[in-house]
């Protein structure tokens, strides 16, 4: 495999483990399935694509984190305030996000950013003439990246992080202790989305368009990559975890760019997605009962 193809993969990895640490903060954490995932990262994506056309690609960054950060609130206040199913909210969120997403591109499915001044173009520019200058895509993932991961790091620790992660342990517990779990789920949803909003974002103006179905199946892959992070740092600490999520996002795109390389066609990566997520669900079950198949097998063997 080329370098080329390895740092594209590093590169898309980088990008999309932004969703899987959104998804460790929801999922893991917070013990919320929010499946509004693949709508909120087109929102990310087209809010932060229309604000660098309108010529602030700095400024896009935090755009789309506050459209994700919006998103994440209304599928807490369904949650919370109206007793609807996480599972059922996310549903009901990411389906009506599909129009929103197409009203905020104006009307349309597809923009082109061709043209357009974006973060990466900005870094290209102040890293040219330097030996970075062919990497300037990898650089903004680099920092994207560090930064949540320092920021989700230092959040869990603190006051309010433990209590989202009590929240996800036991709602009851909480609220015998006087923490309100609707305040704690509402934050973290709103952080989960704003970050997941972020990686979409960054993957528009990274492949320079943004389409309707540019979120499609992320949240697959997100619980993929979250779950073969797992396979590597197991249960231990919470820092070791974050690292265990960003470095299962890049197995994943590994995986993917070496199907690509087998000339596997691009409908059956789809299928690859939930052959992973089943293998990376399964596997540790599977794993405990290998003794038991194999008496049987062996009990079998006598018998015959």
């Amino acid at each position: 495999m080329s370098l080329t193809l390895l740092q594209t993969a590093l590169e898309l990895g980088l990008i999309s483990s932004l969703t899987v640490l959104a998804l460790f903060l929801s999922y893991n954490m917070l013990n919320v399935c929010d499946l509004s995932t693949d709508g909120c990262f087109t929102l990310g994506a087209s809010v932060g694509a229309v604000t660098a056309i309108a010529g602030h690609p700095w400024l896009s960054l935090p755009a789309a984190m506050l459209a994700g950060m919006i998103s994440g609130l209304v599928t807490a206040l369904l949650q919370t305030r109206m007793g609807i199913n996480s599972l059922l909210a996310g549903i009901i969120v990411n389906t009506g996000l599909y129009s929103v997403n197409i009203a905020v591109m104006g009307n349309t499915a597809l923009l082109n950013l061709n043209r357009i001044e974006t973060v990466f173009t900005k870094a290209k520019a102040a890293l040219e003439g330097s030996f970075l200058s062919g990497q300037y895509k990898l650089v903004i993932a680099v920092i994207a990246v560090a930064a949540v991961v320092l920021f989700l790091a230092l959040f869990l620790r603190t006051r309010l992080g433990l209590a989202i992660r009590a929240t996800g342990n036991n709602p009851d517990m909480v609220r015998s202790s006087s923490i309100n779990p609707v305040f704690t789920t509402t934050v973290g949803l709103c952080v989960a989305n704003s970050v997941t909003a972020l990686s979409g974002c960054l993957l528009a103006q990274s492949q320079k368009s943004v389409n309707v179905d540019i979120g499609s199946g992320m949240v697959t892959v997100a619980l993929a990559s979250l779950l073969i992070g797992d396979v590597f740092t197991g249960r231990g600490s919470i820092t070791l975890r974050i690292f265990g999520a960003v470095l299962g996002a890049f197995v994943f795109r590994l995986v993917y760019t070496v199907a690509l390389r087998l000339d596997m066609p691009a409908f059956m990566l789809k299928l690859v997605s939930s052959v992973i997520v089943a293998a990376a669900i399964g596997g540790p079950y599977l794993k405990q009962q290998l003794p038991l198949i194999r008496r049987r097998l062996a009990k079998f063997g006598r018998e015959g």
